[in-house]
């Protein structure tokens, strides 16, 4: 799998906590976007972990292309 796999064309907003590791799923193929549920196994891609730094809300990539990786840049507006 050379490409991910678009699981949304628009951003997950997501509620984290300060200092807690989050593993974004970067394959889209996960059943629990935009969070990594091990699906990407075998597909030569894996998720990449982000550290909140502070408690709000973020908006993860659903499209997998974001060049501001694990967050949304908009890149979903040009698939």
């Amino acid at each position: 799998m050379s490409e991910p796999t678009i699981a949304s064309k628009t951003p997950y907003p997501f509620d984290v906590e300060e200092g807690k590791v989050y593993s974004w799923c970067a394959c889209g193929l996960s059943n629990s976007q935009p969070l990594c549920d091990g699906s990407h196994k075998g597909s030569g891609m894996a998720p990449l972990r982000h550290t909140a730094e502070k408690t709000g809300t973020l908006y993860f990539c659903g499209c997998k292309h974001t060049g501001n990786r694990p967050l949304c840049d908009g890149s979903h507006k040009n698939l």
